[in-house]
């Protein structure tokens, strides 16, 4: 099953997790739809993050045990053609999204983990892009995102291989942003998350998304008469022109 949990203490944070202990949070046909509808479901979120029940997998690929019933070219295009509609909605939301690497990410795990924004690792967790294990690629869209996170070469080589990484060496080189003690792994990437809940990262992932220099300054311009910016800068402003504790002036 996939979980929707939406903060309720303002904070604009929702949280998808794909809970299916006895698949290691494998995808089925019918997590691809609670996926769909989780996701259209968290729409107005500031920040969604995805991630997995448990400590153990994030997502452990696709569920070989019901996709090995496709056995026709049809079959697996349709499939795949779901599936990679449903990473397109995860990098195409608004807001930032984050995948939160609870444990191991493989195979269709590591396609779902790149469709993020952002990822943030915990220190004992690995990630594959190894579907060549079972004589396949990537169909998701994950080897093309991949890509783009490590450059051409070093996706083939990874992808081609099915080498895994752990976090540090995936942090390295550009495919984990974060990593973060297991101890302390949950409190991590929740305030990492509310961190980007405010309006102004949504318009800086419009941005990065790709928009003319026009449409940039344009957000930037509504940002600046916008009253949470003036509310923003008052503060600053008072805060910085405060007495020292020293009564010599300001801080």
């Amino acid at each position: 099953m996939v979980g929707l949990e939406v903060d309720e203490s303002g904070t604009g944070v929702a949280v998808l997790t794909i809970d299916r202990p006895h698949a290691r949070n494998a995808i089925s046909l019918d997590t691809m739809r609670e996926l769909e509808e989780a996701i259209d479901a968290a729409a107005g979120a500031r920040t969604l993050v995805i991630t997995g029940a448990g400590d153990r997998a994030f997502v452990s690929g696709g569920d070989l045990k019901e996709l090995s019933a496709l056995r026709t070219e049809e079959d697996a295009s349709a499939m795949a053609k779901r599936m990679r509609s449903v990473c397109d909605q995860l990098a195409n939301f608004p807001a930032p999204v984050i995948a939160a690497l609870n444990g191991h990410a493989f195979g269709g795990g590591a396609e779902v983990a790149v469709a993020a924004d952002i990822r943030v690792a915990a220190d004992d967790i690995k990630i594959a892009f190894n579907q060549v294990a079972l004589e396949i690629m990537p169909a998701w869209g994950g080897a093309e995102r991949l890509a783009a996170l490590v450059g051409k070469g070093r996706a083939l080589l990874l992808a081609g291989s099915g080498t895994a990484l752990d976090a540090v060496e995936a942090e390295r080189i550009g495919l984990v942003d974060r990593v973060l003690p297991r101890s302390s792994f949950d409190e991590g990437w929740r305030s990492i998350a509310k961190s980007l809940a405010r309006y102004p990262a949504t318009e800086i992932k419009r941005v990065i998304s790709g928009v003319s220099p026009d449409e940039a300054i344009a957000s930037f311009a509504r940002l600046w008469v916008a009253d949470a910016h003036w509310l923003a800068a008052e503060k600053v402003t008072n805060r910085t022109a405060s007495p020292r504790p020293d009564g010599r002036g300001a801080t």
